[in-house]
């Protein structure tokens, strides 16, 4: 038998929970290897000068858990356990190899360092202090109905949508809203989805891991091409018409027209991302689709531009006709979403702290917007960027020469992060190379060095 080396600190709590620790960690480390014999409890127990019963105690706990084995005339041995690997080195986790690059352009970041900790934490207080014990029980799946009412009041007013509180569902940011409308769908048949060409990589995975096939419909100077889309054959589509990602287009009005027109005629449903729409620059940002048919469109939104995406808070605004069916499958996902954020959430909504927020965060993004706008202007001329209306990004044609994967390992080398936008087409979608890049996180006078050394790299591989 082994010497076990158990060390306990009679000063530090619990003497049994120290030898069932220690006992674990050698079985773990390879101190004790699988079929070496343990020490009777007896005996261990008078080498630690303790009660048998905690040696005892801690060597059936330890069967219990599977790392010892007790037979009637073996004596207590180490199990044998698949042996662990040495942990190692932690990887760095990015895309394209740059993220860690002092000046990162990555699209759809927000500035996290400006999240409004004071007024959250007001809020959260609040919560705490004012909601019944009751409350914060699982309730309903769709969202605490104060949350509801605040978020129908909310996106009436700026968002222009018709959304009775009984149309919302809180849902754990957009891409879980998407997730629950896809699955409704792929349950009533659909067997295609349209998605805008380009589009987000990321979207289309996951739309893809829901269960539901998608095909590109290509985005011009005026948004998503209605006529395109109704050659697909689709009878559902997912559009970003406050401000299209990639291209930064906003869907013109016209578009809207025809888009509802689409879906009224192939008893269709249209899937909403507001995707930075609480950001327009040039004039008050346009009114949702959903308004226009709430029957047809579901809207989508959440706080993760306004606020941090890792809120993970967002809304759902449902046509009736899916709407229990959306329900049911957010209470099969998570049995609904956190309580106390909803609460704080309306709180947030109701002092009206979230659209002092917003107001302050617009003015911020559009100096940085401008900035940017302006250094192209000084340093890379013949470019024009495109989506600066709206949002937290810009989109480029890479000026004549230039190719996207050249421009993007010449931009790292002098340490900025840009993103190509071939690979957020559709394959064999041919179109002029272009980046997008993200101006919200990095202040002024960064974005404008940012630029500097993007113009160089654009020099360098022309």
């Amino acid at each position: 038998m082994k010497d076990l080396l158990v060390g306990i600190d009679r000063g530090s709590g619990n003497v049994g929970a120290q030898i069932t620790s220690g006992l674990r960690e050698a079985v773990r480390t390879g101190r004790l290897a699988p079929g070496d014999r343990l020490p009777s409890s007896r005996t261990l127990a008078a080498d630690l000068g303790v009660s048998r019963g905690m040696v005892v105690e801690a060597y059936e706990q330890l069967v219990a858990e599977g790392y010892l084995t007790s037979r009637h005339g073996s004596g207590t041995r180490v199990a044998d356990i698949p042996e662990r690997p040495a942990p190692g080195p932690e990887q760095p986790r990015d895309d394209h190899g740059i993220s860690a690059l002092p000046y990162d352009l990555k699209p759809g970041t927000s500035d996290m360092s400006a999240f409004p900790r004071a007024a959250w934490l007001a809020a959260t207080r609040h919560a705490l202090a004012t909601v019944p014990h009751s409350r914060l029980s699982y309730g309903d799946p769709g969202g605490v109905p104060e949350l509801r009412t605040a978020l129908a009041a909310y996106l009436g007013r700026v968002r222009a949508a018709n959304a009775s509180p009984d149309r919302i569902v809180v849902v754990g940011g957009v891409a879980q809203g998407i997730a629950l409308v896809v699955q409704a769908l792929a349950a009533r048949g659909h067997t295609l989805l349209a998605v805008e060409d380009p589009s987000s990589n990321t979207q289309r995975g996951l739309l893809r891991s829901n269960g539901i096939p998608v095909t590109g419909v290509p985005v011009d100077a005026e948004g998503l091409d209605v006529a395109a889309l109704a050659r697909t054959g689709a009878r559902a589509v997912l559009v970003t018409p406050a401000h299209q990602y990639p291209t930064g287009v906003v869907l013109s009005p016209e578009r809207r027209a025809r888009l509802t027109a689409w879906a009224r005629d192939v008893d269709g449903l249209i899937i909403e991302d507001d995707y930075d729409a609480e950001f327009r620059y040039d004039r008050d940002p346009v009114g949702c689709l959903q308004g226009l048919d709430p029957d047809r469109v579901v809207h989508l939104g959440s706080t993760s531009k306004a606020l941090a995406p890792g809120m993970r808070l967002g809304w759902a605004v449902v046509p009736h006709v899916w709407l229990e069916q959306v329900r049911e499958l957010k209470q099969y996902a998570d049995l609904g979403s956190a309580v106390i954020n909803q609460f704080a959430f309306v709180q947030l909504l109701e002092s009206g702290g979230y659209d002092r927020h917003l107001r302050a965060m617009r003015l911020r993004y559009r100096t940085r917007r401008d900035a940017v706008a302006d250094a192209f202007a000084e340093f890379l001329p013949e470019v024009r960027p495109d989506g600066i209306r709206a949002g937290l990004h810009l989109y480029i044609e890479l000026p004549y020469g230039c190719k996207e994967a050249d421009v993007v390992a010449a931009a790292a080398a002098r340490g900025v992060r840009v993103e190509p936008v071939g690979p957020m087409r559709e394959e064999g979608y041919e179109a002029p190379p272009a980046l997008v890049l993200g101006y919200a996180s990095h202040p002024e006078d960064k974005l404008r060095e940012a630029i500097r050394r993007l113009a160089e790299a654009c020099r360098e591989v022309r």
